[in-house]
């Protein structure tokens, strides 16, 4: 099954490149777009995907979902970071879990651009263009810190950049680059030490944790009692080194 699925994110990746000008239209809440390149890559993978595992289910941004099962459950962002892809920022990617009695066993973060696949199987270790990554060894006091802003949840936004500014203060830097499952790879691959954001959708963070996990690092949702894939949640990932204190600057900001 691994070839055939690297031939279909690739395909995928083809299609968002060849709709770098595609048409955009606002949705929902402040600052939130879609492109007809999603719908367009989206559909292809809802159909090349549901081949693959013909009893499967499909659960994606562009669309209406019901809620997770147990059943195998393919949980796809046709495209993260849309807002950097439609103004040709080249930081965006196709982001595909699998999930299994609601958990992430498959994650494969593709990013065209870059022509770079992350891909992690659960307890088979995590990869970048089939060579293996972990996260790095560096201390909080050192740590490149990436964080999300959450847009569509303005009631956050304070909270949001509370935390940063104790990172700011605690920590090494600060980046805000606009791709979650992009984000959550360069911690898996120890290119940044910590992610965060306050509020994430399944799609943004069902691949990139797995792949985090199965670098050598953490994952958790600060702001609620248990990870649930099928939900909006928090998302923390960071080293081991840096986990702790990565923790308690979130619960400070969010409940001080």
């Amino acid at each position: 099954m691994k070839l055939v699925l690297d031939s279909i994110v690739r395909g995928a990746g083809r299609m968002m490149l060849e709709h770098e000008n595609a048409a955009t239209h606002k949705k929902g809440a402040h600052y939130n777009f879609v492109t007809d390149a999603d719908i367009l890559v989206q559909e292809y993978l809802r159909v090349k995907l549901t081949q693959v595992l013909p009893d499967s289910r499909f659960f994606s941004e562009e669309q209406k979902n019901e809620p997770l099962t147990d059943n195998p459950t393919w949980i796809v962002d046709p495209i993260d970071g849309t807002s950097n892809f439609m103004r040709g920022r080249r930081y965006s990617c196709v982001s595909i879990a699998l999930c299994e009695q609601k958990k992430p066993v498959l994650g494969i973060v593709y990013n065209p651009y870059a022509n770079e696949m992350f891909r992690a199987e659960i307890n088979r270790g995590a990869t970048l263009n089939g060579h293996p990554i972990q996260v790095s060894q560096t201390t909080f006091e050192q740590a490149l810190v990436y964080f999300g802003t959450s847009p569509y949840d303005p009631e956050l936004s304070e909270l949001s950049f509370k935390a940063a500014k104790a990172f700011l203060q605690k920590a090494g830097d600060l980046r805000r680059l606009g791709s979650a499952a992009l984000e959550l790879c360069e911690v898996a691959q120890g290119k940044a030490d910590i992610f965060f954001e306050l509020r994430l959708r399944p799609w943004d963070y069902a691949a990139g944790s797995l792949i985090v996990k199965e670098a050598g690092g953490f994952v958790c949702s600060p702001l609620e009692k248990e990870m649930d894939y099928g939900k909006n949640l928090s998302i923390l990932a960071s080293n081991s080194l840096c986990f702790q204190d990565t923790q308690k600057i979130i619960k400070e900001a969010a409940f001080s």
